[in-house]
């Protein structure tokens, strides 16, 4: 708030006195921006850490991927005979289209002049800044929220379902291929625990024929599973050794709960009651090799009669599942209201 609104608070004078020190008074400015409106997403980090390349084309990303068996194998006698084997159809085409997600970032001409030498933060760097951070938020809201937007990223509820939320995915429809369905279960309202999410990490493995790498819950629905591991701890001390002195005294909790091998991992971004069991090894973000987080560069406004400049930022991308029997959605556990 301005200086004025706080006379009187503190070490600062009242009335005259203090409308006349804030008049002669440069403020105390901490010179620089703390951002207060988003949160980090593990699940869309982890994507772009390990996101792959993509290149042009009608469709960016196409895998080519076998539901059907092309060989037939058949015991045989003494003799060594075998019916004639037919040429059978067993490979489809997995296409995904990659998708763009832009933030245009205005700079008035007049703005930078008014800056000049004398910016605490200069807003077009806190423009630039706020751009990653925008259009991450973005990209974690649709990793989470989006199923049918065929204009935005295809997240989670679309690529791990077994065509509740999505019946066509990368163009290979899952009602007449339900080996390209993903496991969805229904908790039933149950907290979640050890017992019953080794019990969903079973069925991944039984359906797909691989562990899952690692889970996803929301904080509420995570902190519920985190119950049931600290209510088992126990803590042990040696002679010499003290809880509130020791370096390296006895820790509580953890920052990804493990069952049967597999992290699970809080996210903000996920909604509560869900539990995403995800397999790396065949699910990726795609993204354009010339426009990852690119910027534009800025362009003139003075074709519209305008003092001023406008730039963007800009990423083509997709979230890509091409094996979707190795990913499970568990939803209706219960969550921790926090």
């Amino acid at each position: 708030m301005p200086a004025s609104n706080i006379l009187g608070q503190g070490i600062l004078p009242s009335g005259a006195i203090g409308a006349e020190l804030s008049a002669v008074t440069r403020r105390a400015y901490v010179p620089k921006m703390v951002v207060q409106i988003y949160n980090t997403s593990p699940g869309i980090a982890a994507c772009l850490a390990n996101a792959q390349v993509a290149t042009g084309g009608v469709s960016s990303v196409s895998v080519p991927v076998q539901g059907q068996p092309f060989v037939n194998t058949t015991w045989t006698d003494y003799s060594g005979s075998f019916a004639q084997p037919p040429s059978q159809q067993g490979a489809s085409l997995a296409e995904f289209a990659l998708k763009a997600v832009i933030t245009p970032i205005p700079f008035l001409g007049l703005e930078g002049a008014v800056q000049l030498d004398h910016a605490i933060v200069p807003l077009i760097e806190a423009r630039m800044n706020d751009a990653g951070n925008s259009a991450v938020d973005v990209l974690s809201q649709a990793f989470y929220g989006n199923a049918t937007n065929t204009q935005q990223l295809v997240g989670l509820p679309g690529a791990v379902d077994d065509s509740t939320n999505l019946v066509t995915y990368g163009n290979i429809n899952r009602t007449a291929n339900t080996w390209w369905k993903s496991t969805v279960y229904n908790a039933g309202s149950t907290a979640p625990t050890r017992k019953l999410v080794m019990q969903y990490i079973g069925g991944t493995n039984k359906a797909g024929g691989e562990m899952p790498t690692f889970g996803l819950m929301g904080f509420g629905t995570w902190l519920n599973l985190a119950n049931d591991y600290i209510g088992a701890e126990s803590y042990q001390t040696q002679p010499g050794m003290g809880f509130d002195s020791d370096a390296d005294r006895p820790r509580s909790a953890f920052r990804a709960l493990d069952v049967g091998g597999v992290p699970i991992y809080a996210d903000p971004y996920c909604p509560e009651g869900f539990l995403y069991l995800i397999n790396s090894n065949y699910f990726n973000l795609y993204v354009h090799e010339q426009a990852s987080f690119a910027f534009t560069g800025f362009e003139s406004l003075l074709s519209n009669y305008q003092l001023g400049y406008i730039g963007a930022v800009l990423s083509l991308l997709e979230l890509v599942l091409t094996k979707p029997k190795t990913c499970t959605r568990v939803g209706s556990f219960t969550a921790l209201t926090i």
